[in-house]
């Protein structure tokens, strides 16, 4: 592959790293797609086992995050009837309040969810810390993976 061509590789792994982070595009994917596109153009054992690397890393993340984030929630008492209902009025918030209305309606939709099935305005707001820590626990892992893959690729060009 040409340098120009790996450089826009890397401009795509890199919006694939962004989209971990914001949550708004599938980034993992993106990070995988980038390196499956530069796989099969350089060829070669590198390049596949860079690929292969990826494909663990991030299945392994997809995989971990939802362990850990559901071991926090177990742990801190949270119904999955909250998360469903926290979800739905954070999709609303995404249409209502552009860019950031996806987490400030999850948050508030938790909130008010557990305030109103347990009317203890404590126990609402720590579920709703609860659930804000398990989705930063599930954005590091994913990332995790991502790095991974995206570092995968970087060492398979230098050898390249």
């Amino acid at each position: 592959m040409s340098p120009a061509g790996e450089l826009l590789v890397g401009l795509v792994i890199a919006a694939g790293l962004v989209g971990v982070v914001v949550q708004v595009l599938p980034g993992s994917l993106i990070v995988l797609g980038g390196v499956l596109v530069w796989a099969t153009e350089t060829g070669g054992g590198v390049a596949w086992t860079a690929f292969g690397v990826g494909v663990l890393a991030v299945v392994a993340a997809a995989v971990g995050k939802y362990v850990l984030a559901g071991r926090h929630l177990t742990g801190a008492g949270v119904r999955r009837s909250t998360l469903v209902w926290g979800a739905a009025l954070g999709a609303v918030g995404f249409f209502v309040v552009p860019v950031v209305g996806l987490p400030l309606g999850f948050a508030l939709g938790v909130y008010l969810i557990e305030w109103g099935g347990r009317r203890d305005r404590r126990v609402a707001w720590s579920a709703t810390v609860a659930v804000l820590r398990a989705t930063g626990i599930a954005l590091l892992v994913e990332l995790a993976g991502a790095l991974v893959a995206a570092g995968a690729w970087l060492v398979a060009v230098l050898l390249t």
